[in-house]
């Protein structure tokens, strides 16, 4: 069982939370769990990203306030964070993918970095008390294709448009760290999260290959791999989310060491760092599909094949672990899309699922 579940509920419930992104993958089960746990939730995305998306079918978008806007206005970020007051802040709002971060390199680095800065500067108008958990991925630093995880401390950086933006991303974030929060606004508490590839039901975007998997069973379809042999740090969402919600708890009673540097790796067990190929032939197992798996080589962009996360960090100063093995994680993510494609009630499905969880 999640240790401080308890101790979650009475940080989160009646406060104000803002989600940005809340309308993505993450950020709808973000927004789910915290509504379970009470608390106000005001949402920014600047549309919904997906079609079909877990924030509609789920219907948490009809539980909560939900905002419109484009996370680079910084004039209306700012009037919401101020006219809202809130308790904490999640920031999850991104241009999330690789090839489209190749493809419209100007808005990927507009989103991922200057919208990252819009939130901070915002804060340093805010007042009262708030505490906020910036997301940025496991591709911030330069991979160099290691066998052993990356630290937080070790280097970052990217090759592609997608991966330096969040490498930069948290550069921006330490500087507002070092230079405003931790001389003149004690009433911020804040930290950069980084994530390792994360699945879980209703993840409907382009280029991942759970959601790719998926239509394809739906439609008939062969299932085609870019890139079989690849390595990734395979993790249910509620993991990172269960790290996010930890940190934010330790922030807002200032139970964290000051001088910690603010970011913090969350990641799968290392058993659960496995090829593209092995994870999709579980899903077919899973799904009990026999559609034919098409091995064809990417040759339009670049894409590392291996990269994992050290979290001793997170471990040893949050008590954070990783709860799930890889065969509950595909369980739960293929059992989730069933009952989707059945018509089943996805809020309870995906309540359910977060029960689950914390029960673990």
């Amino acid at each position: 069982m999640i240790e401080n579940n308890k101790n979650f509920k009475k940080d989160f419930k009646n406060k104000k939370v803002i989600i940005t992104g809340h309308t993505g993958f993450k950020g709808s089960w973000l927004s789910i769990w915290l509504n379970d746990l009470g608390a106000k939730i005001i949402g920014i995305s600047k549309d919904i990203p997906t079609q079909p998306s877990i924030a509609e079918s789920s219907g948490i978008l009809n539980k909560i306030t939900d905002y419109r806007e484009n996370i680079n206005e910084f004039n209306k970020i700012s009037e919401i964070i101020h006219d809202t007051q809130p308790d904490f802040i999640f920031h999850l709002a991104a241009q999330p993918l690789v090839r489209k971060s190749y493809e419209d390199p100007i808005e990927t680095w507009r989103t991922n970095l200057i919208g990252s800065i819009n939130i901070l500067e915002s804060l340093k108008k805010l007042k009262k008390k708030c505490s906020c958990v910036m997301i940025t991925s496991d591709k911030c630093y330069d991979n160099q294709e290691w066998y052993w995880g990356y630290k937080e401390t070790d280097r970052l950086g990217g090759t592609d448009p997608y991966s330096a933006s969040k490498g930069s991303a948290e550069i921006a974030i330490r500087s507002y760290n070092e230079s405003y929060f931790k001389k003149n606004f004690s009433n911020i508490s804040i930290a950069s999260v980084r994530a390792g590839n994360v699945i879980g039901g209703g993840d409907w975007a382009a280029d991942r290959i759970i959601p790719d998997c998926i239509r394809s069973w739906a439609e008939g379809n062969e299932i085609i791999l870019r890139n079989p042999n690849a390595t990734r740090p395979w993790q249910h969402v509620l993991e990172p989310l269960s790290g996010y919600l930890l940190l934010g708890h330790k922030l807002i009673n200032k139970k964290l060491k000051s001088n910690l540097i603010p970011s913090w790796n969350f990641g799968p067990h290392k058993r659960n760092c496995k090829k593209v190929k092995f994870i999709v032939q579980l899903l077919v197992s899973e799904w009990g599909n026999k559609q034919k798996i098409i091995f064809k080589k990417n040759k339009d962009f670049h894409e590392s094949k291996f990269l994992s996360l050290n979290c001793n960090k997170a471990k040893k100063e949050l008590q954070w672990k990783p709860r799930l093995n890889l065969s509950e994680t595909i369980n739960l993510t293929v059992n989730w899309y069933k009952h989707y494609f059945n018509q089943n009630n996805l809020d309870s499905i995906t309540n359910n699922q977060i029960e689950f969880f914390t029960d673990k």
